[in-house]
């Protein structure tokens, strides 16, 4: 509805020629009940204050401004929110130069339902660092960063939530309530605990609206039932609702202006007035008198043969052109400008002339709508996309993405520094360990107990050397964190502890990085092999990809043209492709291999579409068949779905070339199955095929190119490619309107499976409930049937004929049926957007990738989605089902397929990743090293340069290092003044720099040399500047990695980005990392100062000038460096 709104507010823009058209706005439900004890989901909360926030704005200013168009439900119309005045109050707008105390404005975001949080990623949050604070507004699509100076707002800028790094300034920015049900939630508690329930009144959209407002009711009698159905969850004198009655009531006594728009008895549709007072004639009736398309043009929910499609084409178009030539006005509405261009070529090759005379009324409108319909008595005919192309057509309401989906973009980083309290660990010089947490310790030097003031240090538990020890433990400064990782084994056991200074680690690394040597070697063959074969190199792009391109229903994201472009290069070149999608479920892998396939086919080469399961398969063929019902490519499926004469001559048309894409399952490697000019293969959801089917992908793979798609590949597939051994590429970009799913672990308990059943049918929804046991699917199927006897429930399961699998399949996907009971068939790729319930019995017998997979089943669309793991109930759970269970919760975000690998990977181990002789070694030293110790030893055979690990002493006695690291003259005045503390004697403190004059008789002696007390200057991340400890880790670490002045730059950049300007202890610690690199690289091992002295070790010598130490004549720290700087630069 409201992307049928937008077309035809579009087109009528375009027709009276208004300028000031504007987008209509949606204005959606709740998804969660108040009595529920859960919020509702941001995205819901950002477009309902956006469409309340457009109605205010129109109201202040109406005649400079298009009255806006809202779509809303009835759900959305009963619930209560903000009173516009209350609204009007929460809403801020603040401009570069403002004056305002960051402190304050904080304090106002908190009471705006903000959330404060060390990094803002999420809407509705807040962060303030110094005078940096970050906000995230609900209306807007990208975090905002405000910059005070004092009390001035010196800047306004939008910044990547992924990265924290500015995308660009603003001069001002609008503040929204940071929340709409949780305020409304503690309003009502307020007029409770006052005894009084009007303390604080609400509204409901309705009081947004001007009086002489225009209503349309799309179908009221389906209005009503769905009123009805929902107030059947909500307590009676609910204060979050307005009942149905009353919303009556307050509909029909307002100046309202109202109609309803409902199906005639005769079939056609009619838009009546309400009784009320309006401009009309009362009870006026509006009879269109509107005939369907499915007379002229029939889609059914299967496609044709080639041919017949064809011939149903044509005569569609011979229809359009006999309406033109009886003067009717024909619109013709496509998707996009690359539908258009290839219906102008197919009106064209159909012999028709655009520029006849009857053509002056064919008119092309770039929107969507979802069928046309032929109203004669106004003469026009309305065609879509659907009529033309003869488009498979889904039930799913169609809307386009926005900029908005950018923001969501999920941050999907491996991240082996990522450490909690508990994990296993590896140093690089002392092994494996047990990280214990962060701690402070007392400042080295100080009498002082207190450590709140001391520096911090990552603790990590050693083994004890002889039983019955404590354990030892190992302080690691924040600035060494680099050399600490997350340990990833190869088992599912628990590794042996090293212990501190013992030899077993030194032992095992060496042991571990000959192996890898010898391993790297075999990779590199294999890969030279591989790039030797000779593949077909495909041409470049034909207008007919462009245009085929172009035509995609929605704006493809940047990971997805990324994507597709790196895969059609790889085709191009002259060796066989064999490049990984990866990419979120949901988050367009299919549209890359879509076009691919097609590339391949204007390339004159076959297409095999490789899929686990036959349910899978007949969902891709018609997607496929679906996206190119525009061109002359014939498609066609290979499963069991087929009877065995279909099958016989769809493997004799392969041979013969007549079909260019074939989908299917391993039907398609069997030995009777020929190509006759096989140029791609796409193989979706590797892991899910057997050990033989990956054999034979192998070969594929030396012959034709191969690409692959997985949402969560399996360790082998995700970390050969990370090690650079394969091509890789990621989608992590998700569509907008998608919610992430709420994932609920319980015990079985029939009365929670009957309220989730309950409430997904009370939305007309349907529901997936897994029970993977054939035997007992039945029985399980008439209990719920018994729990809602008015739901239709249907069985599906992989041992049932092929024609009945099919038949139960369709009934749902056609929405006859309201709960499927299943057993695993639905895990891959099924593409049911009306679906929005999961609930998977014996949960805990899956594994992640497995549940991930078939959470991955519900939350297609825009509605909230929930996902129910059900437990045995008195059974306990093994650790590692646990552990998987928990990772579910963890990894609710959308695009978090790869930390679910990562965390399968965990708890599994790497198995047997680079062959079982590899296992013992990544158990010895852990998954990260032997990663990085593979790949420089790849670099070192293939004749690359190795990045280098900087590894340069420094000593500067004039530089703190560590917060709260004190002076040797104030570590001695605090031993003093703790010695007098407690007396009443009077103190006198003589300063050290007070020259003393010795008297002496013997002239012959020289007099003393003044003692000058060293000043060290602060040289790290102060805390106050910094002050969440992983955020400084996660710096300390980006600066032991500077290895050039672009990456020096770089991090100064993103410092004064994130936290402000640089204070001088900053400053100083970016001087001395560019030190340590310039001396790296000219082969300095070592840099110390003693007071005046400069030490520089290079080739194992001191560096000497007429054989003393070179002098340092500067007095500050920042000069020293920049002296030293000097000296290292003189070095070739």
């Amino acid at each position: 509805m409201h992307q049928d709104l937008t077309t035809w507010l579009q087109w009528f823009s375009n027709q009276e020629d208004l300028s000031s058209f504007s987008q209509p706005y949606f204005y959606p439900a709740w998804e969660h009940l108040p009595h529920e004890a859960k919020l509702p989901h941001a995205d819901v909360i950002s477009e309902r204050l956006e469409t309340l926030m457009a109605l205010l704005r129109w109201q202040s200013d109406p005649e400079n401004q298009a009255a806006p168009v809202i779509v809303t439900t009835i759900q959305a119309l009963m619930q209560r929110t903000f009173e516009p005045d209350d609204l009007q109050g929460r809403v801020r707008t603040l401009k570069v130069g403002d004056i305002i105390d960051p402190l304050d404005l904080v304090e106002w975001l908190e009471d705006q339902a903000y959330e404060p949080e060390a990094k803002v990623t999420q809407k509705g949050e807040i962060a303030l660092r110094g005078g940096i604070l970050d906000v995230f507004p609900l209306s807007s699509p990208w975090p905002v960063r405000l910059e005070f100076f004092g009390d001035e707002l010196e800047s306004i800028r939008y910044f990547q939530p992924e990265s924290q790094l500015t995308r660009d300034r603003v001069e001002k920015i609008e503040l929204t309530p940071g929340g709409e049900f949780g305020i409304i939630k503690q309003q009502i508690e307020k007029n409770e605990k006052a005894g009084n329930s009007m303390l604080i009144s609400f509204s409901n959209i309705l009081d947004y609206l001007p009086r002489d407002a225009c209503i349309l009711d799309t179908e009221p009698l389906a209005l009503q039932e769905a009123a009805e159905h929902y107030m059947e969850q909500i307590p009676e004198d609910d204060p979050y609702f307005m009942d149905w009655h009353g919303l009556l009531k307050r509909l029909n006594d307002g100046d309202f202006k109202r109609a309803e728009l409902k199906e005639a008895d005769e079939g056609g549709s009619f838009i009546e007035d309400s009784p009320e007072p309006m401009s009309m004639d009362q009870g006026m009736e509006l009879h269109p008198d509107l005939e369907s398309m499915e007379l002229y043009r029939p889609l059914g929910d299967r496609r044709p043969e080639a041919h017949i499609a064809e011939k149903q084409r044509q005569d569609f178009l011979n229809q359009m052109h006999r309406w033109l030539r009886k003067g009717y006005q024909v619109l013709v509405i496509c998707n996009n400008e690359g539908e258009s261009q290839r219906f102008r070529e197919i009106w064209s090759e159909s012999g028709f002339n655009s520029d006849s005379a009857q053509s002056k009324n064919l008119h092309l409108l770039t929107g969507s709508l979802s069928r046309g319909f032929v109203a004669d008595s106004l003469g026009c005919a309305i065609v879509t996309d659907a009529e033309i192309f003869g488009r498979y057509k889904l039930q799913r309401p169609r809307r386009l993405k926005s900029p908005h989906a950018a923001a969501a973009k999920s941050i999907l980083q491996i991240d082996f520094a990522d450490l909690e309290e508990g994990d296993y660990v590896v140093h690089l010089q002392h092994g494996i360990g047990r990280y214990v947490g962060l701690r402070r310790l007392p400042p080295v030097g100080s009498q002082s107990e207190d450590d709140e003031k001391g520096p911090e240090y990552l603790v990590i538990e050693y083994a004890a050397k002889d039983y019955g020890d404590e354990p030892p433990k190992l302080y690691v400064a924040v600035s060494e964190a680099h050399l600490v990782s997350k340990y990833i084994g190869a088992g599912k056991g628990r590794p042996q502890l090293n212990t501190l200074g013992g030899r077993r680690w030194q032992k095992a690394k060496a042991q571990a990085e000959k192996s890898i040597r010898d391993l790297a070697g075999d990779l590199l063959q294999i890969q030279a092999a591989r790039a030797s074969e000779s593949g077909h190199s495909f041409g470049e792009d034909t207008p007919w990809q462009r245009e085929f391109e172009s035509a995609f229903l929605y704006e493809e994201t940047d990971d997805q043209v990324r994507a597709i472009d790196a895969s059609k290069e790889d085709m191009e070149r002259a060796k066989p492709m064999d490049r990984l999608i990866c990419g979120d479920v949901g988050f367009g892998k299919t549209e890359v291999a879509i076009r691919t396939a097609f590339k391949a086919v204007m390339g004159g080469r076959q297409v095999a579409i490789l899929v686990p399961t036959t349910v899978l398969a007949q969902q891709h063929y018609n997607t496929f068949a679906d996206r190119m019902a525009d061109y002359p490519v014939c498609v066609e499926l290979l499963s069991r779905f087929q009877k065995p004469k279909q099958s016989r001559q769809i493997i004799q048309d392969l041979a013969t070339g007549s079909i260019d894409i074939i989908i299917g399952t391993h039907k398609l490697i069997q030995k009777d199955v020929t190509f006759k000019d096989l140029g791609l293969v796409v193989i979706d959801e590797e892991q899910r095929f057997g050990v033989a089917q990956k054999e034979k992908f192998k070969l594929m793979r030396k012959m034709v190119d191969v690409l692959t798609l997985s949402a969560t590949p399996i360790p082998r597939t995700l970390h050969l490619a990370l090690m650079g051994a394969r091509d890789m590429s990621t989608i992590e970009t998700p569509p907008q309107d998608r919610l992430p799913v709420e994932t609920i672990v319980i015990p079985f308990d029939e009365d929670a499976i009957k309220n989730a059943l309950r409430r997904e049918l009370n939305r007309q929804g349907q529901v997936f409930f897994l029970h993977n046991r054939v035997g007992t699917i039945k029985v399980m199927a008439q209990k719920i049937q018994t729990l809602v006897p008015d739901a239709r429930v249907v069985v599906g399961h992989g041992q049932m004929e092929a024609k009945e699998l099919e038949g139960v399949m369709r009934t749902f996907i056609n929405g006859e049926a309201d709960v499927l009971v299943s057993t695993t068939i639905i895990e891959s790729g099924i593409d049911i957007p009306n679906a929005n319930t999961i609930i998977i019995d014996r949960a805990d017998r899956f594994g992640l990738s497995e549940l991930y997979q078939l959470r991955g089943r519900v939350g297609r669309y825009k509605h909230q989605a929930h996902a129910y793991l059900l437990l045995p109930r008195h059974a306990g759970v093994l650790t590692d089902a646990r552990k998987r269970l928990s990772a579910m919760k963890q990894y609710s975000k959308l695009g978090s397929g790869f930390k679910i690998a990562m965390r399968d990977l965990e708890i599994r181990g790497a198995g047997n990743l680079l062959g079982s002789q590899q296992s013992g070694h990544i158990t010895a030293i852990g998954f990260d090293l032997y990663c990085q110790l593979l790949k420089q030893s790849i670099c070192a055979l293939r004749g690359e340069k190795i990045p280098p690990r900087v590894d340069v002493k420094v000593d500067m006695d004039f530089l703190l290092t560590n917060p709260g690291e004190t002076t040797e003259a104030q570590t001695k005045e605090s031993k003093k003044s703790s010695r007098r503390r407690g007396k009443d004697s009077l103190e006198i403190s003589i300063p050290r720099e007070t020259p003393v004059y010795i008297e002496t008789t013997d002239v012959s002696e020289a007099p003393a040399e003044k003692v000058v007390e060293i000043v060290k200057e602060p040289s790290y991340l102060p805390l106050d500047y910094v002050t969440e400890p992983q955020q400084r880790i996660e710096i300390y670490r980006k600066i032991a990695e500077i290895n050039d002045t672009e990456s020096l730059q770089s991090l100064r950049n993103e410092l004064r980005d994130r936290y402000g300007p640089l204070p001088a202890p900053v400053e100083r610690l970016m001087l001395l990392s560019d030190l340590k690199w310039k001396a790296f690289l000219k082969g300095i091992s070592e840099i110390a100062t003693q007071r005046d002295k400069l030490k520089i070790m290079r080739n194992r010598q001191w560096v000497m000038m007429s054989g003393k130490f070179p002098r340092l004549m500067r007095k500050s720290a920042t000069a020293k460096l920049n002296e030293i700087h000097k000296f290292v630069d003189m070095f070739k």
